[in-house]
Formats: C-alpha cells, sequence, structure tokens
C-alpha cells in the first residue's frame, strides 16, 4: 500500500519556502510516497452553496478565505526539494485554464522532476470562481473532455492536432513534451465523473465519499473500462478516507473497505491537531505516519 498525503492548506504553512523545504525532506525520509495539492484560484467571500462535499454546500474556512498557493507552482518547489516524492494534484480545476497552457505546465514539471507528476483534474463547484476567470461555468465536464484530449494529443504528438467542441488546433509543437503522457487522476464521484474516469482516466481519487460509494463507484470504472475496450484494471484507484470522516481515519474496520474496493494508494489528512500537530514542527510528521503504518496499514 501506497501512502501519501495532503498538504496542511488550512494553516497557511505552505506559504512558506521554508516549511516546504522541511516538509519535503521529513516525507521522503518517512517513506512518504507523495503529496498532494489543491486549487482554488479564488473563493467568492459570498458565493451559492453549491460545496458538494458538506449538508450545508459551504466549504470548510471558506467564508473567512483559505491561503492556497497554485497548485503547480507548489509541486515545482517541492520538485525541487526532493527526488523520490509523486508530486500530485487533488485536483486541479481544468476549465478554468487553457488546455495548451496548462498542457505546457504540467510537461514543463514533469520534466523537471524526472517524470514524478500526477496530475488530478476536476471541474470544481464554484460558479463564482468561473464567473471570475471569465469561463463560462456550463458545459465544464465537456471543457475537461476537451482538456484530457487537447493535451495528451500536446504530449505525444509533434506536431499535434485536436479538434473537440471547446478547443481545437491543427500542426502545433508544445516543446518539450514530457517523456511519457502524464497520469490524469479524475475526481469526482458523481455518475458522470465516474463514467470520465474508467472511460479516460488513468486513475480515480475522488473527495468525501464513503467506503460503500467507494465500492459503487470502483466497480462502475471497471465496467466502464472494460466496455471501452480498456483493461478491467486500467484505472488507478486512490482515497483518503480521512476526507469522508476525519475522526475515523485511524479506525481499521473504516478504512479497510476501501482497500478491498480496489485501492492501491491512501492520502491522509496532515497532522495539524494535537502533540503531532505540523504547526508544531515537521519532526512530528514521521511519528504521525509511522503511527498509521502501524495501525492500519499493518492490518490490512
Amino acid at each position: 500500500m501506497r501512502i501519501g498525503m495532503l498538504m496542511p492548506y488550512f494553516d497557511g504553512l505552505v506559504t512558506s519556502g521554508q516549511f516546504l523545504r522541511e516538509f519535503a525532506a521529513a516525507a521522503e525520509e518517512c517513506g512518504l510516497e507523495s503529496v498532494w495539492t489543491v486549487e482554488h484560484v479564488v473563493v467568492a467571500q459570498d458565493y451559492e452553496p453549491l460545496y458538494p462535499y458538506s449538508p450545508d454546500g459551504k466549504m470548510p474556512g471558506g467564508d473567512l478565505g483559505v491561503p492556497m498557493t497554485d497548485p503547480l507552482e507548489t509541486l515545482a518547489f517541492l520538485a525541487a526539494a526532493s527526488s523520490t516524492l509523486k508530486l500530485g494534484t487533488a485536483m486541479v480545476v481544468a476549465p478554468l485554464h487553457s488546455p495548451v497552457v496548462l498542457a505546457k505546465r504540467a510537461a514543463t514539471l514533469d520534466r523537471h522532476s524526472d517524470g514524478r507528476l500526477l496530475l488530478g483534474l476536476g471541474i470544481g463547484w464554484q460558479k463564482e470562481e468561473y464567473a471570475a476567470i471569465g469561463v463560462p461555468f456550463e458545459e465544464r465536464g465537456a471543457r475537461l473532455d476537451d482538456c484530457i484530449g487537447a493535451m495528451r494529443s500536446l504530449w505525444t504528438q509533434a506536431p499535434a492536432s485536436y479538434s473537440g467542441t471547446h478547443i481545437g488546433f491543427e500542426k502545433q509543437f508544445c516543446l518539450p513534451q514530457p517523456e511519457r503522457s502524464i497520469p490524469i487522476v479524475l475526481g469526482g464521484n458523481s455518475a458522470p465523473a465516474v463514467r470520465r474516469a474508467g472511460r479516460v482516466g488513468d486513475g480515480w481519487f475522488p473527495y468525501t465519499i464513503t467506503p460503500e460509494d467507494f465500492a459503487r463507484g470502483a466497480d462502475r470504472i471497471r465496467e466502464t473500462a472494460l466496455a471501452a475496450g480498456r483493461s478491467e484494471d486500467a484505472v488507478e484507484m486512490t482515497a483518503w478516507p480521512g476526507s469522508c470522516d476525519f475522526a475515523r481515519e485511524f479506525d481499521i474496520d473504516f478504512v479497510r473497505p476501501y482497500v478491498t474496493a480496489g485501492v492501491s494508494r491512501i492520502v491522509l489528512t496532515p497532522p495539524l491537531f494535537g502533540p503531532q500537530s505540523l504547526v508544531n514542527g515537521v519532526e512530528h510528521l514521521a511519528g504521525y505516519v509511522d503511527r498509521y503504518r502501524n495501525e492500519i496499514e499493518a492490518k490490512l
């Protein structure tokens, strides 16, 4: 079982370069496989409560504003401060970006990190964020499909051509290309998101999903992959049990069903409270990860 960790955004630690350097070193030393960044370009002070992961439709800390650095810029910093960590995004809100520019940025980061990028993509939920950036909120799923197709063309063809609903180009060079087609990890647990992951994703990493819903989604992804002519195990499964119930992250009976459903990577909540809090220093990270290995991984 591979173990990753979300970057600790909600206390602002990730805004410090010194913390990032220390975190990267500590993460590699204690054997974390990957670190994952999140994205909101902006968060409206007053937004329509469409956040899909809480009963009231409001995101944690959203009313006060949450420090969120650019996910790819942060990973570029971490790439230079590490040598083995895989670098994941959970998730870049793909329709907010030009697919051509995003393809260039991702390829550059993947080259500089010697092939360690896991590009997580989603469609977001905040209408006000789309409006601030000047991107239509409608048909964002189709825009994500176009983004995936366009980027893969640019990464694997030279010159590249692509014709989609929302973007198209002919015989364009986007160099340097990554040395492989960068793995695309798709978020979301809606029916369209699950079908998309099975059809075109390299990975699936949903957020705030119960073990039962995860298992149903994983089965649907395998069915969709087979129907699309792919192998049953074409989509790598990642779960973050703590996003569903933080209090049960160290509950083996809660975590085990995710693994039974096909998870090969578990992402941990950053330790931000109690004696092992990263606020008190990154030296506490090793103890937190060791505790998880002893109480959870060893019993799976």
